[in-house]
């Protein structure tokens, strides 16, 4: 699944491509009067999973691209990687088109509308944002999640804070050498603190192009330290990665039984 740092660089790149341009043809399938011709774009934005498109009428195109779900560009007359039964939204320029395929969510929302505002409140602070309202992940963390709430939930959990997803998930966890399998409430406020501000920093240094690294030792060892390594050494201390689906969603988590003991 996309994560943060992914939808931000998609939003690097289709803001130029779309900002202050005019919809030559747009459609979203399933929307109530989903043609969008004439109306301009102006502007483009992430916030954690979801990508906006704002238009000149005050309306906002949301996407989430959940597991499936990716953006395409096209030439004119191209043809597609994907077949259009498939095609959530079709934004077209005239010398270009943007296609995104398979999202799990798609909407419009007045900017200014009742379901922008619910949206708003329900997703928290963005760690992508220039700043990051770190004493309100806290208070989030500790309304929204029980004591017993294991801490992959609490991670993954956007209502929480935005922006981490699987993979972050079992490397923060690996980097603060901590457990998949203890709950939030065995965590004081500092610990807890750290993991989010080590998250924001690893999904920084992943706005660029290029894959997700989280390991930057120049030694041929790999860019990740546990995920999707299961069965490998550990880089640190040789015992075995193990992996398991933990938590209400059952995602799939990496870590190191000796790096990441439960105390």
């Amino acid at each position: 699944m996309p994560e943060g740092d992914t939808i931000f660089k998609l939003a690097e790149y289709l803001r130029p491509e779309l900002s202050g341009r005019r919809l030559v043809a747009g459609q979203v399938r399933g929307i109530a009067s989903p043609d969008l011709a004439g109306r301009c774009v102006s502007g483009v934005f992430a916030k954690g999973k979801h990508l906006f498109i704002a238009l000149d009428d005050r309306r906002l195109l949301r996407s989430h691209l959940g597991m499936w779900g990716s953006w395409h560009g096209y030439a004119p007359g191209e043809r597609w990687q994907k077949p259009r039964r498939q095609a959530s939204i079709i934004l077209d320029l005239g010398e270009r088109v943007f296609v995104c395929f398979n999202p799990l969510q798609v909407e419009i929302l007045r900017e200014a509308g009742v379901r922008r505002r619910r949206l708003e409140v329900a997703l928290g602070p963005d760690l992508l944002a220039a700043t990051t309202d770190f004493d309100g992940v806290l208070t989030r963390a500790r309304e929204i999640a029980t004591a017993q709430t294991p801490i992959v939930d609490v991670l993954l959990n956007q209502r929480i804070a935005t922006g981490i997803g699987n993979v972050y998930k079992s490397e923060v966890l690996f980097l603060e050498r901590l457990a998949p399998q203890v709950s939030l409430g065995d965590l004081d406020d500092d610990r807890l603190l750290r993991l989010y501000q080590r998250a924001r920093r690893l999904l920084g240094r992943n706005l660029r192009g290029g894959p997700r690294v989280t390991r930057r030792a120049n030694d041929d060892a790999g860019r990740l330290w546990v995920y999707g390594r299961t069965g490998q050494p550990c880089l640190v201390c040789d015992d075995r990665i193990r992996s398991a689906r933990l938590g209400h969603g059952l995602r799939s988590t990496f870590w190191c039984p000796s790096c990441q003991r439960v105390s």
